[in-house]
């Protein structure tokens, strides 16, 4: 009889009430970092694969416009350029000959030619050192005919004191 009479305190009841909802709110608590965490990362990746997505379909379309293309690119790389856009009379293909081997000579001396354009500024030296080496070389010219001169006089010396 006591059992039966026995009532559970309200205010037992409101604690573990509140027990319960203080453990609910603190797995929220613990799952709402992740679920935000998984958010982002999804909404990242949606990103990144729309962004790789444009620029295959851009892919795409370049290349259906150019499969659009293929006989028309196909005629155009067959078909000589210099016909097109350099028509020249029969009379002048001797010419143009000789105009494109010079054109090839020119462009294989180029480095050489471009060179030369880079020296003209150290000219002035250059002529500087040439007239400098120019002076010493007309110094020892002079130097040198003296000193012939002088092995001819020693020369006619020992032909006449062999002669003696």
């Amino acid at each position: 009889t006591l059992d039966l009479t026995c009532r559970k305190a309200p205010c037992f009841v409101k604690f573990s009430e509140m027990e319960k909802m203080a453990n609910i709110q603190a797995e929220i608590n613990e799952v709402q970092p992740l679920l935000l965490s998984v958010t982002i990362v999804s909404t990242l990746q949606f990103y990144f694969i729309g962004k790789k997505c444009e620029i295959l379909q851009d892919m795409n379309r370049h290349l259906e416009a150019v499969l659009k293309e293929k006989r028309a690119l196909r005629k155009r790389l067959i078909k000589p350029r210099c016909q097109e856009s350099l028509p020249i009379e029969a009379t002048f293909h001797k010419y143009v000959v000789e105009l494109l081997t010079e054109a090839v000579n020119f462009i294989e001396k180029l480095e050489t030619h471009l060179q030369t354009v880079r020296s003209i500024p150290q000219i002035p030296n250059i002529m500087k050192n040439m007239d400098t080496a120019l002076t010493k070389t007309e110094v020892l010219v002079m130097e040198l005919e003296e000193l012939a001169e002088q092995i001819l006089k020693w020369r006619e010396l020992q032909k006449e004191v062999y002669s003696d």
